[in-house]
C-alpha cells in the first residue's frame, strides 16, 4: 500500500471525527479551527453574499454563501456545495476558503449551503435543504445571482458528497454534473477499507458509525435516499467525479458507487489519492495534495459548465 503523504500524519492525529455526541460542541468548534489553521490564506474573490431561500416542505428557509469568481466566465455558471462532517458538524465558515478556491479555480459561482445539522435535525432534514438548494438554484435562484440556470452543477465532499449524490438522482434533468469528494454512499459500512482503516484517526469506523447513526436516528439505511449504493435508478444521472483517499474508511464508498455508476451507462471519472487520508480537501495550506484536489475538481466543473 502507498504510503502516507508526510505533509498529512502529524495532522491527522488532531482531526479525529466524533465518536459520540458528548462532545459534539466541541467538535464543531474543532473542525472550524482546523479549517482556519490548514486551509491556506483566504483568496479574494469578486464578491461573497449571504443568501436565504425556502424549502418545500415547511416554512423554513435555507441558509447558504454565494462567491463570485475573480475572472468570471462568459456565461456564469453554479456549483452547489454541501459541505463534510458527518452530517453533524460543519458550517460555513468551515468551508469558506474552499468555496473561494473553487469559484476562482472554475470561472464560475460557487453556492456554499448550510444544511440543518443532526441530532437536533436527522434525516431526512439536510437532504431537504439540500434539494431546496438545487431547486432555487435553477430557478429564482439563478435570476437573484445572475447564472445560467442551465448551467449547473452540484458536488459534496464526505456527507456532503452522500447528499450531493443524492440530489443528483431526484434532479438529474437540472444537473451538468456531480461531484463526489470521498462520499458516504454506504449506510451498512460493509466495505473492505472499514476494517483496513478502523483505528486511522482522522476517521475511525466507530466514529463514522456514530455519524451514520445521529444522521438516521431510526430511519432506514438501505433507503436510496440515504444509501446512493441501494439505487437502482442510476441510468439517467449526470457524469461524475469521484474522488477517494487511500487511507480512509470510506474509500470503498466512493470506488462501489463510481463502478455503479459506470455500469448504469454513467461517465465517472474516479480519481485516487492513495497517500492522503479523508478530509483532506481543506488543508490546502499545508497540504499539496489538498490544492491538487481543488483544482482538479474545479476544472471538471468548469469543463462541464463551460460546454
Amino acid at each position: 500500500m502507498t504510503q502516507l503523504h508526510p505533509q498529512v500524519r502529524a495532522i491527522v492525529e488532531g482531526d479525529a471525527a466524533p465518536a459520540d455526541a458528548s462532545g459534539l460542541e466541541a467538535q464543531r468548534a474543532a473542525y472550524l479551527q482546523t479549517a482556519l489553521e490548514l486551509g491556506g490564506a483566504v483568496e479574494e474573490v469578486a464578491r461573497v453574499q449571504d443568501v436565504v431561500f425556502p424549502r418545500a416542505e415547511d416554512d423554513g428557509r435555507v441558509a447558504a454563501r454565494a462567491y463570485w469568481p475573480t475572472i468570471a466566465a462568459e456565461q456564469l455558471g453554479l456549483i452547489v456545495w454541501f459541505h463534510g462532517g458527518g452530517w453533524c458538524v460543519g458550517d460555513l465558515d468551515g468551508f469558506d476558503r474552499v468555496a473561494r478556491q473553487i469559484a476562482n479555480a472554475s470561472g464560475h459561482l460557487c453556492l456554499s449551503v448550510d444544511y440543518r445539522l443532526a441530532p437536533e435535525h436527522p434525516h431526512p432534514a439536510a437532504l431537504q435543504d439540500a434539494r431546496a438548494a438545487v431547486a432555487w438554484a435553477s430557478g429564482a435562484g439563478a435570476q437573484q445571482l445572475g447564472t445560467d440556470p442551465a448551467r449547473l452543477v452540484v458536488g459534496g465532499d464526505s456527507a456532503g458528497g452522500n447528499l450531493a449524490a443524492v440530489v443528483a438522482r431526484h434532479h438529474a434533468d437540472t444537473l451538468r454534473a456531480q461531484i463526489l469528494i470521498y462520499p458516504a454512499t454506504d449506510a451498512r459500512t460493509a466495505g473492505e477499507s472499514y476494517r483496513e482503516h478502523a483505528e486511522f484517526k482522522a476517521l475511525p469506523a466507530d466514529a463514522m458509525g456514530f455519524c451514520w447513526k445521529t444522521y438516521l436516528a431510526g430511519a432506514d439505511g438501505d433507503d436510496p435516499d440515504v444509501s446512493p449504493l441501494r439505487a437502482t435508478d442510476l441510468a439517467a444521472l449526470p457524469p461524475a467525479l469521484i474522488a477517494v483517499a487511500g487511507y480512509d474508511v470510506l474509500r470503498d464508498d466512493g470506488v462501489a458507487y463510481a463502478e455503479a455508476l459506470r455500469a448504469a451507462g454513467v461517465a465517472v471519472q474516479l480519481d485516487r489519492y492513495e497517500d492522503m487520508p479523508h478530509g483532506f480537501v481543506r488543508w490546502g495550506g499545508i497540504v499539496e495534495r489538498g490544492g491538487e484536489l481543488v483544482r482538479s475538481l474545479s476544472a471538471f466543473a468548469r469543463s462541464a459548465l463551460d460546454r
